[in-house]
């Protein structure tokens, strides 16, 4: 198997469900790193997946049950990893005073109030602004949501510090993702973006995207004395809800 072949298959077995090969492959910290590389491409095909789920649905069902649909198979193909990580930061936001307390109450298995009650919220917005896209763009919209989602982890693991002393299951990601996966990854969503936008509005949301991905990273090292997975998670949860609300709202207003 060639190199490239293994990152993108690296990339497709961390974000999804979907197995491409029955063999155990032992992948080592730089290849981690180099599977970010494929994220966007990786979230393109799983937007691709949307779209035809959508369509089909779209024909017996209301837009409200299709985007319910089309929302809880985007939980299920993904387990629900970077809900996991939205509600365990939430959690430790409300429930800790310090980084070190914050970061205890993440690895809780347990999800608390606080943090079922931000899931809620980030699902009914995701649904929300599912149900409100305009008709005749749900195809660019259900295609960029997924790939804005997993480009904004990989602008996220550039070039910060990891938040466990102890290490963890995002470290080799964070440790080794370099500038170079970080434009391949870039241009793949550029690509796809215009494609599906057009060139201005692609440049913007990346543009846009990059600055707020970048600031949330700060934000992190404050409240949480670095980054971790769960952290990167919640960073495409939130990247997604920005752009299938937001966008359509600044585009078709």
């Amino acid at each position: 198997m060639t190199a490239v072949l293994r990152t993108f298959l690296f990339a497709w077995q961390f974000l999804t469900a979907i197995p491409l090969s029955r063999s155990t492959h032992d992948a080592k910290p730089e290849e981690l790193a180099a599977s970010m590389s494929w994220y966007p491409f990786v979230g393109c095909l799983l937007g691709l997946l949307l779209v035809s789920v959508d369509r089909l649905l779209a024909q017996v069902f209301s837009s409200s049950v299709t985007s319910m649909c089309v929302m809880l198979l985007l939980i299920g193909v993904t387990r629900g990893l970077h809900q996991d990580g939205l509600a365990d930061m939430v959690d430790g936001l409300a429930g800790g005073r310090t980084p070190q307390a914050r970061l205890a109450i993440m690895r809780d298995s347990h999800i608390g109030a606080i943090g079922a009650t931000g899931l809620f919220l980030a699902l009914g917005l995701r649904f929300a602004g599912l149900t409100a896209l305009p008709a005749g763009e749900h195809i660019a919209f259900l295609i960029g949501m997924p790939v804005v989602g997993r480009w904004a982890m990989v602008v996220g693991a550039f070039h910060v510090t990891y938040a466990r002393a102890e290490g963890g299951l995002a470290q080799p990601f964070l440790a080794h993702v370099s500038w170079r996966h970080v434009c391949i990854a870039t241009a793949t969503a550029g690509v796809v973006l215009t494609l599906l936008l057009g060139p201005w509005l692609a440049l913007c949301c990346l543009f846009i995207g990059a600055a707020l991905v970048r600031l949330s990273t700060v934000w992190f090292h404050r409240m949480f004395g670095g980054v971790t997975g769960d952290l990167l998670g919640a960073t495409n949860e939130v990247a997604e809800i920005f752009f299938i609300v937001i966008a359509p709202a600044v585009l078709f207003r």
